[in-house]
């Protein structure tokens, strides 16, 4: 296959699909609005599941060096009611099949098994058009723009290339995630690093939900859950660290200190999350010469698949490419027939209604009746 393959976003999803098609001997180029590959933190652990995103690692011929980023013991879990009694308490035995590793690691990993050039940084997309043909256009801030006979839009949740297939938009899920860290945490929050454990610690109740992780280096990144209109966050001054941590912290009274403390020791600002989700069913009628993958393609509430997916949408794709040399279009119906229904079905694990008794749900997923944040 000649045509080199156009793709719009350098998350894992896009550089995924970068290396897959490396592999096979199909050239790319990767454009990112991003200005270099530290230009912003790249978020916390994943747990890359055996059934989905170790997968595309190992289409991509990286499985070993995957294996070199894993973090031994995060896949420890518990589970906890708001006071603090422990409910499920699982240890790493070695045995699961979802390792954690650090996003930025699994990132540079990717980035650094392309040839030296093939990520363009710096190139933010404002709009892209149809040519005809199956070829399209996209544009730079700043009027750079460059035409393609292949275009895969893996730009996230607000993608540009969207457009070009679909009239959705993601909409806001009614619920939304504040970000805190509390550094070293064995020694200056050894009460709480004590109630994390080793991996990863969920509690809740309904509406209000709190989600630690034990990343690298003696952190432990939360997420605090709040079930609550965009209108409600507004009121709140997150310019104002003191006032919005106490804001916060206030939703969570009558929990047990040792959670609590994840919101008020926090060594950073807090930090806001809106939660936003494409339609579950989300799909488009095929359209000559583009595609998408990842969020740009079934944005959902995070559920344990985001990354994942984009991965195995990534390597799948590419997979497709190199099967059908010559035909675009029976490679991206094939990736897309298989794409739909499996992000359908991924968007509907850890929904949940309100109302729902949340502990219930987490307890069938750490138990394997479902799987798990």
């Amino acid at each position: 296959m000649a045509t080199e393959v156009t793709i719009i976003g350098a998350g894992l999803g896009g550089l995924a699909l970068a290396r897959v098609l490396h592999v096979h001997g199909i050239p790319s180029a990767v454009y990112e609005a991003e200005s270099s590959p530290a230009a912003r933190s790249q978020g916390g652990m994943l747990d890359i599941h055996d059934y989905n995103g170790q997968i595309a690692l190992e289409a991509a011929g990286l499985t070993d060096e995957f294996r070199g980023l894993v973090l031994e013991g995060r896949q420890a879990m518990r589970v906890l009611t708001p006071d603090g009694t422990v409910l499920f308490d699982k240890v790493d035995d070695g045995t699961g099949g979802r390792p954690e590793v650090q996003r930025g690691e699994l990132r540079r990993m990717l980035l650094d098994s392309l040839p030296a050039g093939t990520v363009r940084w710096g190139h933010k997309v404002t709009g892209a058009r149809t040519l005809g043909d199956g070829r399209h256009e996209v544009t730079f801030a700043g009027g750079g723009t460059v035409v393609t006979n292949l275009l895969v839009g893996a730009d996230g949740a607000w993608s540009r290339i969207r457009p070009l297939l679909s009239a959705a938009e993601p909409e806001y899920s009614g619920r939304s995630v504040v970000e805190t860290y509390l550094y070293d945490a064995d020694t200056r929050h050894a009460a709480v690093a004590k109630t994390v454990g080793g991996g990863s610690m969920m509690a809740a109740k309904p509406g209000r939900e709190i989600f630690a992780h034990r990343e690298k280096g003696d952190t432990l990144h939360a997420y605090v859950g709040v079930v609550e209109p965009l209108e409600w966050f507004a009121d709140i001054d997150f310019s104002d660290a003191a006032a919005a941590t106490e804001r916060i912290a206030r939703e969570f009274d009558g929990w047990a200190p040792e959670l609590t403390a994840l919101i008020t020791d926090s060594d950073v600002a807090p930090v806001l999350r809106p939660l936003y989700a494409l339609p579950a069913e989300h799909r488009w009628e095929r359209v000559p010469g583009v595609t998408l993958l990842g969020d740009a393609a079934h944005l959902a509430v995070p559920n344990g698949e985001g990354a994942n997916l984009a991965m195995l949408d990534g390597a799948e794709l590419g997979q497709a490419l190199a099967a059908h040399p010559g035909d675009v279009e029976a490679a991206l119906t094939a990736y897309e027939r298989a794409m739909f229904p499996r992000s359908a079905e991924a968007a509907a694990i850890g929904g949940g209604e309100d109302g729902e008794d949340p502990i219930q749900g987490l307890l069938a997923a750490v138990t394997q009746e479902g799987r798990p944040e």
